[in-house]
């Protein structure tokens, strides 16, 4: 007898938001030379959490700590809130998903850009929501449209990256403080700072901790390079974030991951030694491509937007000449924002990589 789904399931196709370097490489039947379109962080984690993961392997008998209690007083301290105000779950990807569940039903609207993060979507359409998309304006969220959708659709539930993904832009603080102040009472705005550590102090705006509107949203899978063992956190009032214990995968964290993240946390010279290394990265490739005839965006990321000069079937071809070259890069999905091609901060021989292909790749696409 066939599976009986639900027919919300039954309804929906079988994807994965993102197709992986990994599902290209066996396809291809080779591997990448640069690993550069994911957003990873090559630079890797810090050696302390190295150590300590490997340290703790051998106690993965024990289950983790379903309260995930040192790692969020530990996440607490380095953002100044009580752990009341923090929740630990498997990435931004899983609390968006935990999120998405808390309010929405079939038929609930749900405000965020076009072409903004896919993953959020999936999340949104998986629960039946109906997603309402606001343009990018100039390369950026337009965070004005965004919060007159959310009242005109009288939306419980509004997505905003700062800074942004796939372009890379971003808003400075007191810019979203104004905004986050128009938002309805009964919406929440889900902030998402993936690439916080990347960015200027000023782009973090100062949050109300009483007000339960906004969820701040971080993860160790950028800066902190630990994208493989999934572990997120979003900061909030308290009894907003105390909701999720009513829903949440209490052992979704693994014990490894939650040591792992602990260290990486701790050692924040190597956090900043990341940021200056992506901070030459994204130098090195503004300079290879202006002197290939392309325009780098301004970028608060670990990668770099690239304008190919032309339409989303001319980036296309630069992206497949690339990938034919063994080159791992990915481009936004939507127009007028899928002119473009990104490009990860990677280690400098991935640098290399790119820098030798790009003129090959850019003859082959015209």
């Amino acid at each position: 007898m066939p599976a009986r789904f639900t027919a919300l399931v039954d309804s929906l196709p079988a994807t994965v938001p993102f197709v992986g370097p990994e599902t290209q490489e066996r396809a291809r039947g080779r591997r990448f030379r640069a690993r550069i379109g994911a957003n990873e962080n090559s630079f890797g984690p810090s050696p302390k959490a190295v150590a300590t993961m490997a340290a703790e392997a051998a106690e993965a008998w024990k289950y983790c700590d379903p309260e995930n209690f040192d790692l969020k007083a530990a996440i607490a301290a380095a953002h100044g809130v009580a752990p009341e105000n923090v929740m630990v779950g498997e990435g931004i990807d899983g609390i968006l998903g935990l999120a998405v569940r808390l309010v929405v039903d079939p038929g609930t609207p749900v405000v965020t850009s076009l072409g903004a993060y896919p993953t959020f979507n999936y999340h949104v359409v998986g629960f039946g929501g109906r997603l309402i998309t606001v343009p990018y304006r100039n390369d950026r969220e337009d965070l004005e449209a965004l919060i007159a959708a959310t009242r005109r659709e009288h939306a419980p539930l509004v997505y905003f990256a700062n800074p942004d993904n796939p372009m890379g832009t971003w808003w400075d603080a007191a810019y979203i403080e104004r905004l986050i102040e128009e938002l309805p009472g009964d919406a929440v705005l889900l902030l998402d700072e993936a690439y916080g550590e990347f960015a200027p102090d000023a782009l973090s705006p100062r949050l109300d901790l009483d007000d339960p509107r906004v969820l701040r949203l971080r993860t160790f899978s950028k800066a902190y390079g630990l994208a493989g063992i999934r572990v997120g956190y979003a900061i909030g009032e308290k009894t907003l974030i105390r909701s999720f214990d009513k829903i949440r995968n209490h052992f979704g964290v693994s014990r490894i991951s939650q040591a792992g993240a602990l260290a990486a946390i701790a050692d924040t010279a190597h956090v900043a030694w990341v940021r200056d290394e992506v901070a030459a990265a994204r130098a090195r490739i503004g300079k290879i491509a202006a002197e290939n005839g392309l325009v780098a965006l301004p970028s608060a990321t670990n990668f770099v937007t690239l304008d190919c000069g032309g339409d989303g079937a001319r980036a296309r071809r630069v992206l497949e000449a690339l990938i034919a070259r063994d080159v791992f890069v990915r481009m936004p999905g939507v127009a007028p924002q899928n002119r473009a091609i990104r490009i990860g901060c990677g280690r400098p021989e991935e640098l290399d990589v790119f820098e030798a292909e790009l003129p090959a790749a850019l003859a082959a696409a015209s």
